[in-house]
Order: C-alpha cells, then sequence, then structure tokens
C-alpha cells in the first residue's frame, strides 16, 4: 500500500500525506501527474489511499474506490443533534462522558454516533486490524468537514487504532469501558450497498469468537452490543439477547453487565 495526493498537489494535501505515512508507516508518494492505475503497477499492483481536499479516497489495485464518507451517520447524527433518540444508543445505554470500544470500526458510521452521544468528557476507541480501512478512517476522522460543527467535533475526538480486537482487548484492564461494540460484516449480507460493498473487500469478515466476547464481558461496565440481522444465530451462539425492532431486518443484541 502506499499514499499519495490528488493530481496537482497541494501543500496542504502533502502536508498531510507525509504525516499519515509517518504515523502509519505507510510509504508516502509524490504523484507527480501519474495515474493512480500506473502509481499502483509501479509499486506492485498495491492498493492507493489518495488524500484529497477535506477527506481521502481508497483505491484498490483493480481500480474500485470509495471515499471517507460518514453516510447514515450523518443523518442519524442530525436526528440526536434535535434530541431524537438512536436503537444503538438505546441499546448500549450510551450517556455522556462513557468510554466506548468499537471493535469493528469499518468506515467509522457507529463510531461517529457514539462519539457525538459520548460528549467532550466521553471517548471513543475504534478498532480496525484492515490497514487500508484504518488509515482511510484516520485521514477522515481527521479532515471531513460535515458543515456541522458539533459532528466534526466528534469525528476529531474518536481515537482508531489498527489491531485485531481480541489483541486490544486482552491489553484493557478489568472494567475499563463503559461499551463494548461489534459490527461484524454479515457472513449473509441482506444488500450490497454502494458503501458496503467496497468494504467487504478490505473488512476482516471473519465471525466473532467466543473468547473475544469473555474479553468484551471483562473490559465492559455496561454492556456489550452486537448488531446483526434479524434471526442470525450469532446471538444465540454468543449469549446476546436480541432486542427486536418491528419493520427492520436489523437487530441489537445485549449482554447488559449492571446490577
Amino acid at each position: 500500500m502506499i499514499i499519495t495526493t490528488g493530481d496537482n498537489e497541494a501543500p496542504e494535501a502533502v502536508e498531510r500525506a507525509e504525516a499519515l505515512s509517518i504515523e502509519s508507516g505507510v510509504q508516502y508518494v509524490r504523484r507527480n501527474r501519474t495515474s493512480v492505475s500506473k502509481l499502483s503497477e509501479r509499486y506492485g499492483n498495491t492498493d492507493i489511499l489518495v488524500i484529497v481536499e477535506g477527506g481521502a479516497r481508497l483505491i484498490r489495485s483493480d481500480g474500485e474506490s470509495f471515499m471517507f464518507h460518514p453516510s447514515m451517520a450523518f443523518v442519524r447524527a442530525k436526528r440526536l443533534l434535535k434530541g431524537q433518540n438512536d436503537t444503538m444508543l438505546d441499546v448500549a445505554k450510551v450517556t455522556p462522558g462513557d468510554t466506548i470500544i468499537d471493535c469493528t470500526a469499518g468506515l467509522g458510521s457507529d463510531s461517529a454516533v457514539f462519539s457525538l452521544a459520548a460528549g467532550p468528557d466521553g471517548e471513543v476507541i475504534a478498532l480496525e486490524d484492515s490497514l487500508p480501512l484504518w488509515v482511510l478512517l484516520r485521514e477522515g476522522f481527521r479532515s471531513y468537514v460535515s458543515g456541522i460543527q458539533a459532528f466534526d467535533d466528534a469525528l476529531r475526538r474518536i481515537k482508531p487504532r489498527c489491531i485485531h480486537h481480541l489483541a486490544a482487548l486482552r491489553e484493557m484492564p478489568d472494567k475499563s469501558a463503559d461499551v463494548v461494540y461489534f459490527d461484524p460484516m454479515f457472513r449473509d449480507p441482506i444488500m450490497e450497498s454502494s458503501a458496503i460493498s467496497p468494504l467487504r473487500m478490505f473488512a476482516n469478515n471473519d465471525c466473532l469468537s467466543e473468547d473475544v466476547i469473555a474479553e468484551a464481558k471483562r473490559v465492559a461496565r455496561k454492556s456489550v452490543v452486537l448488531k446483526e440481522k434479524k434471526g442470525s444465530g450469532e446471538f444465540e451462539r454468543l449469549g446476546f439477547n436480541p432486542v427486536e425492532r418491528s419493520h427492520t431486518k436489523i437487530v441489537y443484541g445485549v449482554i447488559s453487565l449492571e446490577h
């Protein structure tokens, strides 16, 4: 994988690319008006992160690409700012000041909603073991501009880590977070949206292990939450109580740890 900028190599983009290269250990390559396909070929048919104004674009060696974008998280955020509820937050019982571990960050949508709800005194740690996704998240959280300051501030507060969730949880002390959250890739997807289809090529598609859930229960104070499709056997296999909702194919399961 390499990091580069857009065609014009604006000084601000170059500065961001160089900083991300140092932080991630991924090589920065000057664009020099070279096409991304030629750059990919030159560096071994590799994936490329392109730093652009207000965000970043991840391009696979086969040419498929997608931008960092909060997508439905932005819609959910606007509802929250109007005082409306969010099912994920209700199930997890998130309150301002909470510490939340998003173990399967993906494109960061749920991390963004968690961060907005936890507020300036809270903490959201977004775990992603795919290096290409992590560099996209890191740059997106740092530079995306939505036009709503509270949402942008929430993105800036998220702490992304490039690490497998089991390894990260094993490092954490007992009861050191309020909520531990999982949204793994569905093995049998309900539908493939334009956002999820390319994500599936980068993301970890493994199912959750019982060891992971045991560690999550050790680390969490309030709850462990799992997002899955309705009727999934994962809830029963891993010990979650599904919170049924009508008119939806997506269900949240919870292991409540408060007594």
